[in-house]
């Protein structure tokens, strides 16, 4: 088991559910989308800096290490190998994330307890759902570069999710993505007004 440094200072980010997922990812060359992770119900939003773990598949010791130095804001990102037989989180541990004030949870992994999350309301992104709960004896690392559904993630990196999916933008590109995607979604707005004045030909 191991830990690395807290994630790095992150600048001002937009809020959950203010810019697209699919329009960041177009912004980024349609690159950055974390492949198979979905929101665990209708509009789930969060944006924020990941804070990172790895733990080996269907053991969740490493969250709760996690959350004894993940910061308010932060996104909960966890490499849990793509296991999808046993859930890492689930109505505890969201009550726990939640009194903690972590900005949202992504797992490359499974989640349980779904009603109960939305009610709690912290924001989760999963690979799937199963009843079945998880090991807590690790190994596991945290604050380290690690891969969710084929995609880098790194300490700090801007992790933002909705009901498209997860993308994550590199920390040292946020402003050009933010500023790409603002001016995409200008074009479509102008896109959306040439397609209302088209009429059907005879």
């Amino acid at each position: 088991m191991s830990t690395a440094s807290a994630s790095p200072a992150s600048p001002s980010l937009p809020a959950p559910g203010e810019l697209p997922v699919a329009t960041v990812s177009d912004a980024m060359e349609r690159f950055g989308v974390a492949d198979g992770i979905r929101p665990l119900w209708r509009g789930a939003a969060l944006s924020g800096p990941a804070f990172t773990v790895w733990t080996r598949p269907g053991d969740n010791a490493g969250l709760h290490a996690a959350f004894e130095r993940i910061r308010r804001g932060e996104i909960l990102v966890v490499n849990g190998g793509a296991d999808e037989t046993r859930a890492l989180i689930g109505e505890l541990v969201a009550e726990k994330a939640k009194a903690l004030g972590v900005g949202g949870i992504v797992l490359d992994a499974a989640a349980r307890d779904v009603v109960e999350l939305e009610r709690v309301g912290v924001p989760v992104f999963a690979r799937s759902v199963t009843p079945a709960g998880p090991w807590k004896t690790g190994p596991f690392r945290t604050g380290e570069t690690i891969a969710v559904g084929g995609v880098a993630v790194s300490p700090g990196d801007w992790v933002l999710g909705d009901d498209d999916g997860v993308a994550v933008v590199p920390a040292a590109r946020v402003d050009e993505v933010v500023a790409a995607t603002h001016e995409l979604l200008r074009g479509e707005g102008d896109r959306r007004a040439a397609n209302r004045l088209l009429v059907p030909r005879d």
